[in-house]
Parts: structure tokens; C-alpha cells; sequence
């Protein structure tokens, strides 16, 4: 098999890596407009033939076009690529608006391409764990999901802060919560330093009554990955910057007794032991160029496909229409598309 990378500017040069790495892949491309990054594949990964014509990479004898550019170029180099009979790798998110999603998709299943969407966490040893635990039922019905992703980060030129950093944890939240239909959504932030919001709030309410919340931030002096799941029965920590324990379950929880005629609610507490189960090291980013290759070969859809791009793109939309309203509620299914 054959891949082209598209964009080898800061994820560009791991996506050469894994690609090169993989046992079914015999030739990659990368394509950049810049001499200076065609110049740095070309002395790290001999191997590699660097282009500068997008049209070019498109005419080679490749499988898969793997899209690595700013968010608002995704729609049109991916369009280009699956009109050239190409599958596509998309980095996240997926695209601009919920509608350019809606077209690569259908555009997708019109040619019998597949389409990747690189929500990397989902192949984490971590995240695979704790969908491991919440499928046992361990955890029993999660009723609520909490992260924080905050640092002094980079800022983005072209989307806020929640289209930057959220589409990880919603991507997370999405894979650990598979079943649970997303109803409304509303967002709060702040854009102090240039046009776009660079801290944030996010809220993302369930039809089952379960709810969510993002806090991202690119102006905090201290790095934080953390995410809470409570659930029923045990609750998860996941702790992305802990180096050992990155998951932490607690036997905790909260029963609550209301008395008969009395409109009186008693809370029970319940703080039972904790324990740190095995999580596999192995680099998520092999394990999706994987995915996506079997994918390929075996006529499915890969694990992160352009539906769950949708789905993550939805309530970025949404969440844009909101925060630009001060918080306004914004149900899904009213999302505007154009």
C-alpha cells in the first residue's frame, strides 16, 4: 500500500513515521508547499519522495491521502482526494461545519472510499482500558463526565480554543459513552488576547439526563489532562500526564433514599478502595495507521470513521453558535446547516 501525507508541518512528520513503520506500507509521499519541511522529511526520512503539487500527490498510485492542514482546508483537499479515487486520513476535527462533513461522508460511500478521522486518544492503551471497564459494567451507568485540558499553549490562527482542544475529549466521551444520544449543548469563553476564544467552558447535555463538561484553556501556567467519569456503581480518573497510574478506579458513589410522603432526600456516601489497572503502552498513532489500513482491506469502516468526525464537529458547531450568544442553549437537532 501506498500513502500520501498532505501537511508536513507539526503532525505531518508523525504520520510519515508511523506510515513508513507499517509492515503493508511500501512507499510514502509528502507533499508541503514549504521547502524547509520538504527539506527536514527528506533528511530525517530518506525514503520519503517530497512534493510540493497537491495535484501531483493526487495523480501518484496511492491508497490513502492522509490530511494533515488547518481545519478550514480539510473539505476541499479531502473532496480532492476522494473524487481522485482516494481513501482519506483526516486530523481532527474533521471539518469546518457539520455539513462539509455530511458531503465527505456521502461523497465517501458514492466512491466505496473510507474515511479516517485521527482521534488519536481512542487508541490509547488508557482510553481502550476505560472503555474496557465501563463495557464490564463496573462502572455501571455513567452519569457524568468531566475534563480538563488547559496549558500555556499555541495559539491557533484559524478556530478557538474549543475547536482546538475539546474534539479530544469529546472524541473520548463519544467512544466511552456510545449509546447516549447528545440533546443540547452550551458554551462560555472569552477572547482577550485577538479574535478568537482562548479559554473556555463547555457543557454537553444527554437525553438520559447524563451530562458533560469541558474545560480548555490555552493560558494556564500548569499543564492539566485530567478527566472524571462518575458512574453508579465506581467512578475513573484518567490522568494523561501521570507517567504509571493514568487511571484510577474508585469504589465511590452516591446513594440517594427520598422517605415515603416526606419530600426529603437522604444522601448516602460511599468511598470503598482504590485501584490502578494495567494500561498497554503502545503508540496510539501506529495503532490507527493500522486501523485504518485493515479498514481498507477488509471493506469497513474504521473504528474513528467520518460519522464519528460528525458527530464531534456537531457540537463544536454548536458550541461556536453558543459561545458567541453568551452560553445560549443550542439544541443539536437545530444546529444550522448550510
Amino acid at each position: 500500500m501506498k500513502v500520501g501525507i498532505l501537511g508536513l508541518g507539526y503532525w505531518g512528520p508523525n504520520l510519515v513515521r508511523n506510515f513508513m513503520a507499517h509492515p503493508e506500507v511500501e512507499k510514502v509521499y509528502g507533499c508541503d508547499l514549504s521547502d524547509d519541511r520538504r527539506n527536514l522529511i527528506k533528511s530525517r526520512f530518506p525514503a520519503v519522495e517530497v512534493l510540493s503539487d497537491y495535484n501531483e500527490l493526487l495523480g501518484k498510485d496511492v491508497e490513502i491521502i492522509a490530511i494533515a492542514t488547518p481545519v478550514g482546508t480539510h473539505f476541499k483537499f479531502g473532496k480532492m482526494a476522494l473524487e481522485a479515487g482516494k481513501n482519506i486520513w483526516v486530523e481532527k476535527p474533521f471539518t469546518a461545519t457539520s455539513q462539509q462533513a455530511i458531503d465527505l461522508n456521502e461523497l465517501a460511500e458514492q466512491k466505496g472510499l473510507k474515511i479516517f478521522v485521527d482521534h488519536t486518544f481512542i487508541y490509547t492503551g488508557a482510553v481502550r482500558k476505560m472503555r474496557e471497564l465501563i463495557d464490564s459494567g463496573e462502572i455501571g451507568e455513567i452519569k457524568y463526565f468531566d475534563s480538563v485540558r488547559i496549558n500555556l499553549g499555541l495559539f491557533q490562527h484559524d478556530v478557538n480554543v474549543i475547536w482546538d482542544l475539546a474534539p479530544h475529549d469529546l472524541s473520548i466521551m463519544n467512544y466511552l459513552m456510545p449509546n447516549e444520544k447528545i440533546v443540547a449543548v452550551a458554551a462560555n469563553g472569552v477572547a482577550n488576547y485577538y479574535e478568537h476564544e482562548s479559554v473556555a467552558h463547555l457543557s454537553v447535555y444527554f437525553e438520559n439526563n447524563s451530562f458533560a463538561h469541558f474545560h480548555v484553556n490555552w493560558t494556564s501556567p500548569v499543564k492539566i489532562r485530567k478527566m472524571v467519569v462518575g458512574g453508579d456503581k465506581k467512578m475513573l480518573v484518567f490522568d494523561d500526564m501521570e507517567n504509571f497510574e493514568k487511571i484510577k478506579v474508585y469504589d465511590a458513589g452516591v446513594e440517594i433514599t427520598t422517605k415515603e410522603k416526606i419530600h426529603q432526600v437522604l444522601a448516602q456516601y460511599r468511598m470503598g478502595d482504590m485501584y490502578s489497572p494495567k494500561v498497554e503502552a503502545t503508540e496510539a498513532l501506529a495503532l490507527g495507521a493500522d486501523e485504518f489500513i485493515q479498514a481498507i482491506k477488509e471493506n469497513r469502516d474504521p473504528l474513528t470513521s467520518g460519522k464519528d468526525g460528525l458527530e464531534v464537529v456537531k457540537v463544536l458547531e454548536a458550541s461556536e453558535k453558543s459561545i458567541k450568544h453568551r452560553g445560549q442553549l443550542i439544541e443539536i437537532n437545530q444546529v444550522e446547516m448550510v
